[in-house]
């Protein structure tokens, strides 16, 4: 009698449902993983931006404004967002239980607009890459440019929605899921495209139709130093595989979803800012592929 009447005084104490238990710490553990890996990409982020600062000041050849914007005003976008997630860990850490940490507030709904501007930012940088790779030709990125805006136009009203829904909920409300997918599919879908244009225009104009010392019809190849590695950075492939990352876990309702809702917009910095850096040093492959077929300059190059 005495063990039967423990147990019922123990097991009102037990939560409701295991799962709600599991889903609210991970939902923590994720949010706090993510402020950490956020941290320490911003850091990253910040020394790659000074580098690619110093590039556009040192080298002519970039000044265009279009670069100067986009570049600017993704690390001002990437910085807030790192500002807003730090203010939300510390106040948490100092006021909040541990528990409440993985819990939306404004402050987090804001933080997450910024995360999908840094991502429209990004999207158009790579859709001007795009554009100035394929010859300045308009026609080549108007469905992608439609996409990143249909995406960013869905983000839009989430905010106001996770308010009048449930203001504290850690991952999308099931009534919006549907909403939240698309404004991440559409960006994603601009992201795959754009990353197939980039990486096959500059995968062609890499190989370089000769002949050689037998009369024999041969492509040469220019040698940038790494060419996978080089596609993968001059494409944008980081920002695409991310953002595939974090569509698949917003889909099926992961809380791990937070740890790339943080580390992601640090990541669109970084990937953006890469391609800046090498367009800037002049090693791209647009920049080095010599503008004819004579044997002279293609040596000339290597």
């Amino acid at each position: 009698m005495v063990l039967f009447q423990l147990q019922q005084d123990v097991l009102p104490l037990q939560p409701s449902s295991p799962s709600q238990l599991v889903m609210s710490i991970s939902v923590n553990v994720s949010a706090a993983v993510g402020t950490a890996c956020e941290a320490f990409l911003y850091g990253v982020y910040c020394a790659l931006f000074i580098i690619s600062i110093v590039i556009l000041i040192t080298r002519y050849r970039v000044s265009n404004r279009v670069i100067w914007v986009a570049n600017c005003l993704l690390f001002m976008t990437s910085t807030a967002h790192f500002v807003l997630v730090f203010t939300h860990f510390y106040i948490a850490l100092d006021h909040a239980p541990f528990s409440d940490f993985g819990n939306e507030t404004p402050a987090l709904m804001a933080a997450n607009l910024l995360s999908s501007v840094a991502d429209l930012v990004g999207d158009l940088l790579l859709l001007y890459r795009c554009w100035f790779v394929w010859g300045k030709n308009f026609y080549v990125i108007i469905l992608p440019l439609l996409t990143a805006l249909g995406g960013f136009g869905c983000i839009l009203p989430i905010p106001s929605l996770v308010l009048s829904i449930d203001p504290t909920s850690p991952v999308p409300p099931t009534g919006i899921v549907p909403l939240t997918i698309a404004g991440y599919v559409l960006p994603l879908c601009t992201n795959i495209m754009v990353t197939g244009l980039i990486a096959g225009r500059l995968w062609n104009i890499s190989r370089i139709p000769t002949i050689d010392e037998h009369g024999k019809p041969v492509i040469l190849k220019i040698t940038t130093g790494g060419r996978p590695m080089m596609l993968i950075i001059e494409s944008g492939a980081l920002y695409t595989v991310t953002q595939l990352i974090y569509v698949v876990l917003v889909a099926i309702r992961n809380p791990a979803e937070a740890i790339l809702s943080y580390a992601g917009t640090q990541v669109y910095g970084i990937a953006s800012t890469l391609i800046i850096i090498r367009v800037g040093l002049g090693s791209s492959l647009e920049q080095t592929a010599p503008t004819t077929s004579s044997n002279l300059i293609f040596w000339s190059q290597s």
